[in-house]
């Protein structure tokens, strides 16, 4: 069967172009994906790295978490991603959301692209699946990580990101649901690997969870490793859980820039003696952005060994 026009044949080539692309997974919604990509990589475009996320969700909560919401001169609210796609082009990112750190926007036009993929599915079967892996390839090998954000529920979007993806990870709550979704993202890592063999499992992040609930996290890791075959590729790091840092992320601040904010800010009766009314950014801000710190350095230091040993 035929390919598009102008596909990359040199697969060689796109996968070393591909070789830092993480596909932040879970078919469950509210498991932590949004939240763990902004927050990865804003500490990794932090620490220096070059950070390309590309959004891949119709409902683009990353636009909140990164405060570029409505702001038409960045948010496009998916059209690049969209059109790059359609036409086989590569695509164009947002420039420095952040020092080191640019973004292919996600939001409403998207909800034209699986109608698009069904059709490429049905033109070339599932080496459509390789589509974004296509138009993805130029741009990603200026960055030192690229991570994508999946969206729930959309099987279709996900294939297309595990097409393109060096690496998965992906996002769990402890409840039944997360895990649920995160099995069913392992069945489909399986069929990934038909088109795209060079896609690994990073690991999987326990998102919004009590460090002190250690029986709860052992069954979660079991469940992991039943889905994967007896071996638990749980990352050591967990994110806990804060309602308030949530909240306020959705503010356009991640949880490093709350951590500074909330060390900036007067105390609470140096304000009230001066009679200013301040929204006040909670100090548990730090502990989780201390999670994230570390789990940058993780995926960090995996991505680093894992290379390592590919060139032995």
């Amino acid at each position: 069967m035929s390919r598009p026009d102008g596909w990359v044949e040199d697969e060689a080539a796109r996968a070393e172009a591909l070789k830092r692309v993480i596909a932040v997974v879970n078919e469950k919604g509210g498991v932590g994906k949004t939240s763990i990509t902004g927050n990865l990589a804003g500490q990794a475009a932090s620490a220096g790295y070059r950070v390309l996320v590309v959004d891949l969700n119709r409902q683009a909560n990353l636009a909140q978490d990164l405060g570029y919401r409505h702001k038409p001169e960045v948010d496009d609210e998916g059209a690049e991603l969209l059109t790059a796609i359609m036409t086989g082009q590569p695509m164009t990112p947002m420039k420095d959301i952040r020092p080191n750190l640019d973004v292919i926007p996600g939001g409403t036009q998207l909800e034209n692209l699986t109608g698009v993929m069904l059709t490429r599915i049905q033109n070339y079967g599932e080496t459509a699946f390789l589509s974004l892996a296509k138009v993805l390839a130029p741009t990603a090998a200026d960055y030192d990580l690229v991570i994508i954000d999946c969206p729930p529920e959309n099987t279709i979007l996900d294939d297309l990101a595990l097409g393109a993806a060096r690496w998965v990870l992906i996002p769990t709550k402890s409840d039944d649901g997360g895990v649920e979704g995160m099995r069913l993202v392992a069945q489909r890592f399986v069929k990934a690997r038909k088109i795209n063999p060079s896609i690994g499992l990073l690991g999987v992040v326990l998102f919004a969870t009590g460090t002190t609930s250690t029986q709860i996290h052992a069954q979660v890791r079991e469940k992991v490793a039943a889905a994967f075959g007896g071996q638990s590729p749980m990352f050591q790091t967990l994110i806990r859980h804060s309602e308030r840092v949530a909240v306020d992320s959705r503010k356009g601040r991640l949880a490093h820039e709350l951590e500074q904010a909330a060390k900036d800010q007067p105390q609470w009766w140096q304000a009230l003696r001066e009679g200013k009314r301040i929204e006040r950014v909670s100090p548990t801000a730090a502990s989780v952005s201390s999670d994230y710190q570390a789990l940058a350095v993780e995926v960090l230091s995996v991505l680093a060994t894992a290379e390592q040993e590919a060139t032995v």
